[in-house]
This record gives structure tokens, C-alpha cells and sequence, in this order.
């Protein structure tokens, strides 16, 4: 059993990407590499600008409220958080703080990890906007003022996780929520994802629901990939360990700290008492507004079919196995693919081997996403039609899969009549009889009880048909002529 036990909270960032505009701007709300061209004067905080609440970005981050089980507000609020940073124009962040109510408060989140169902409790999910973002270089640092004014929800967790492992499954499940429910694309990639983690350690042999057991909380702010995320709770939760061994972990004030991808280690950065005031007080330029239950309701009614939804359709509807149900809903574009193969006809076990191996196998060797991915749904479909009607060999299908990619050419435009398999059993039975007459002593070999021949006369048919059999019917036909 451990000395420890760990207890991990988490400040999970996520940009709101669906939304046209910004949260309290006309600039428009989209990745771009070109800097400084999705500006407006409000994210500049020119003098004499007002905001203006975007209300889809509302109605997102009430939805994912919604999904998170938590309690929605009666009246929408939001508040200055006063600080400066260079990635900061205004000099103030407008936020939402847990008084009055943001977006969302008090709800769960349920996941797997590990094989294991785990329940983490949810403080908080509040919506804000983002800052700018800061390029350092060797003398110079250099901001691109794109994402400020981009909405933002940040979800807080309550220290109900134990693992990095947990950590990690989380993240992804959250990712999967936001995706699913055309919130964001969540792509880390992007930067729309990012993390703050709080730890700290404890005896196992106390009671972990009582606070006063706890150990001293450590913030590691800013973690940027979820492979981050991992490596820094390991190290925190190794570091601490020590500190206890050693007598001095209770000498440990609570402070902040951050990754450093590079020593992966994470390095001090401030202690509580150097913590900022941020002097929060309500936006006077932003009325305060009601959130109607009418609305709450058609927001949740509105919500789609969610990724955990989705797994539990493709396991009990289509009887797919967990690991094939967990790949097809890892990722939302897959989903769709696959979503799109079983409404254009496709069977639903086909469609997933298809779409599990061959085209994530695929995907993963081009490092390209299934939207670039050129053989559509409906071009599958043709190689799922050929080798149904039995025009097609599975080692044929996956020739003219691959000749459709490398040509950009859609698969009918390799399946002919001379490609076609050979299932005519007229046809098939005189070819088999010549190769049986041609080969008496294996024949003779064969009934005498060598039956592993069997193989060699299929070889032979292959080869007098130049693989385009049908292998099925070939050994039909096979078994048949020589019992005669």
C-alpha cells in the first residue's frame, strides 16, 4: 500500500474556437499565423471603446455548464480582474469570479481511467477572455494580439484526483466534451488548450475527505500539452515525497510554480504571501442581465450526442468491442467519418475496420488530420459495395485504397471487370477440375490424408488466376471436386 496519497486539482483553459467573433468584440474569433490581424480597438482598450457580450459564446459556456451538471446563474455577471502584463492592454482581464454565480457551479464529471469509472467534482466554470500571446526571443519578446478577447472557459476542479494517469484521462475527456459539443476544437496545437495544476500530498492513513489532512497546495501554472500535464505531476508528486522523507515538507510554504519542458523539472516562481490582489470589482460598462429558464432549456435540449453517448451507440447497437468503440470516438472528425459510413450504407462493423485500422493507420503515417484525408465516405463505400458483390478480394480492396490515394482518383476508377475477382462458379469449377487432373499424385497424397494439400491446390488456382479468385467459393468448390 503507499505512504501518500496524492491530491490533485485542476484549472483547466479552453477557448471557446465556435463562436465568429471574439467574447466582447466584432474581431473575428479564428486561428490565424499571420499577427495582429484579428484586431479591433476594444481588445486594444483604445479610449472611448465599450463591450458588447457575444451571446453565443453565452450560450457555449452555459452549455458546457449544462454538461458538466452544474448550477446556471439567474443573472449573468462579469467582473475585472485587475493586473498588468504586457500581454494585458487593457491592464484588467473581464472574468467572472465565483460571486456572484459564473456560468456554472457545484457540478461532476464522470470518466474512465484506466478501465475504472472516476467521478471528479466541479467548484467551478466560469467564462472570460484570453490575452494576448507573447513570442519570446533571444533580446526581444514580441506580442501578437489575435487571441486577446477570445473567449475562454476556465473549469475548476475540486482535489478529487490522485494520478497523473487520472490527471491525463480527465483532460482528455474534457477535450472530448468540448469537441462533441461544437464548443471548441480544443487543439493544443492551436494553444486553445492550457492548464493549471495544483497539488499537494498526504498520509494515507488519514482521512482524505477531511481538509485539515491535506498537504500544503503547490500551483504549477501553464502547463501547455497534456504529455506536460503528465510529467509535471510525476516530478511534483516525487519532489514532495522527498520533502517528506526528509522531515521538510511541513516547513514548505504554499507557492507557485512552473514547468520547465527543458530540465523537466518545475521551478519556484512565488510563494502565497507574494500572491497578487487582483482587486476584483463588477464591470460598471456590462449590465448585469437574466438568464431565462426558457433559454437554459433550449440550450440543453440543443446539446448533441456526446462522445461517452456515442460509445455506448457503436457497443450495444452495432456490438462493437470497447477498444473499437473508444478509437472510433476518440476524436470528433473520426466520429463523423464513421457517423457518415453508416448513414450512406455502410455496414457498421465493416465501416469500423475500415476507419480503425486501415485509415487512422493511414492518417497517423501522413500526420494529417481525417478532414484532409481525400478518400471520402462515399469513395469507401464503393470498395465496401465491390467486395460485397464479391467483385472484389479483401487483398484487391486494399490495393485500389491505396492506388485512389496516391492518384486522387475516386475507387471506381480502378475496379473493372479485368481487376474484378472471379466469382462465377461455372468458371472457377473448370479451372479447379484442370488443376486437380494436372496434379494426380497430390490428389493421391491428399485423400490418403495429407490434407494440408488443400493449401497447395488453392495456391494453384491463385496462381492460374492471378490472385483474382474468390477465395471463399474456391474453397467450396475445392472441397467438393476432390471428395469425389
Amino acid at each position: 500500500m503507499a505512504k501518500y496519497i496524492a491530491k490533485i486539482g485542476l484549472e483547466m483553459h479552453c477557448e471557446v474556437s465556435e463562436t465568429k467573433t471574439k467574447v466582447f468584440s466584432g474581431a473575428k474569433n479564428s486561428y490565424t499565423s499571420v499577427p495582429n490581424s484579428h484586431v479591433r480597438p476594444v481588445d486594444m482598450a483604445f479610449p472611448g471603446t465599450l463591450p458588447v457580450v457575444n451571446k453565443e459564446a453565452v450560450r457555449l459556456a452555459l452549455m458546457a455548464s449544462i454538461i458538466l451538471h452544474c448550477s446556471q446563474p439567474e443573472y449573468m455577471y462579469f467582473e475585472r480582474k485587475n493586473y498588468y502584463y504586457p500581454d494585458l492592454p487593457k491592464g484588467f482581464q473581464l472574468t467572472q469570479e465565483t460571486k456572484p454565480i459564473p456560468v456554472g457551479i457545484y457540478g461532476y464529471v464522470e470518466f474512465e481511467c484506466n478501465g475504472e469509472l472516476k467521478k471528479v467534482r466541479v467548484n467551478n466554470i466560469h467564462l472570460e477572455e484570453d490575452a494576448a500571446s507573447l513570442d519570446h526571443y533571444y533580446s526581444t519578446s514580441n506580442i501578437d494580439y489575435n487571441r486577446a478577447g477570445v473567449p475562454l472557459l476556465e473549469l475548476v476542479t475540486e482535489p478529487d484526483l490522485h494520478s497523473a494517469d487520472e490527471a491525463v484521462a480527465f483532460l482528455e475527456h474534457m477535450r472530448s466534451i468540448y469537441q462533441f459539443a461544437n464548443i471548441s476544437e480544443a487543439d493544443s496545437k492551436k494553444g486553445q488548450i492550457r492548464c493549471d495544476v495544483n497539488i499537494s500530498i498526504m498520509d494515507a492513513s488519514l482521512d482524505e475527505n477531511d481538509p485539515q489532512n491535506w498537504g500544503t497546495k503547490i500551483e504549477i501554472k501553464n502547463v501547455n500539452s497534456f504529455g506536460g500535464v503528465r510529467d509535471a505531476i510525476n516530478y511534483e508528486i516525487e519532489r514532495q515525497t522527498e520533502l517528506k522523507e526528509t522531515g521538510e515538507y511541513d516547513q514548505m510554504q504554499q507557492q507557485t510554480r512552473r514547468w520547465d519542458e527543458e530540465t523537466q523539472s518545475t521551478i519556484y516562481m512565488r510563494s502565497k504571501v507574494d500572491a497578487i490582489d487582483y482587486k476584483y470589482f463588477v464591470e460598471p460598462n456590462i449590465p448585469k442581465y437574466r438568464i431565462s429558464k426558457e433559454w437554459l432549456e433550449e440550450i440543453r435540449q440543443s446539446i448533441p450526442e456526446l462522445a461517452h453517448e456515442r460509445k455506448n451507440k457503436y457497443m450495444k447497437e452495432y456490438e462493437l468491442s470497447n477498444y473499437d468503440a473508444s478509437v472510433l470516438t476518440s476524436k470528433k472528425d473520426i466520429s463523423d467519418y464513421f457517423e457518415e459510413c453508416l448513414k450512406i450504407g455502410i455496414d457498421p462493423k465493416t465501416a469500423c475496420n475500415w476507419v480503425s485500422v486501415t485509415i487512422t493507420g493511414e492518417l497517423n503515417k501522413e500526420n494529417i488530420t481525417i478532414s484532409e484525408f481525400y478518400l471520402r465516405p462515399k469513395m469507401l463505400k464503393q470498395i465496401t459495395d465491390a467486395i460485397k458483390s464479391g467483385k472484389l478480394s479483401s487483398k484487391q480492396a486494399k490495393e485500389i485504397f491505396y492506388k485512389s490515394i496516391e492518384n486522387q482518383k475516386e475507387p471506381k476508377e480502378f475496379i473493372s471487370n479485368e481487376s474484378a475477382q472471379i466469382s462465377d462458379s461455372t468458371e472457377l469449377t473448370k479451372i479447379i477440375t484442370e488443376i486437380i487432373a494436372s496434379n494426380p499424385s497430390q490428389v493421391q497424397e491428399y485423400k490418403n490424408g495429407k490434407t494440408n494439400l488443400f493449401d497447395y491446390f488453392v495456391g494453384q488456382v491463385m496462381k492460374s488466376t492471378r490472385g483474382k479468385a474468390n477465395p471463399v467459393i474456391t474453397k467450396e468448390i475445392l472441397t467438393q471436386e476432390l471428395s469425389k
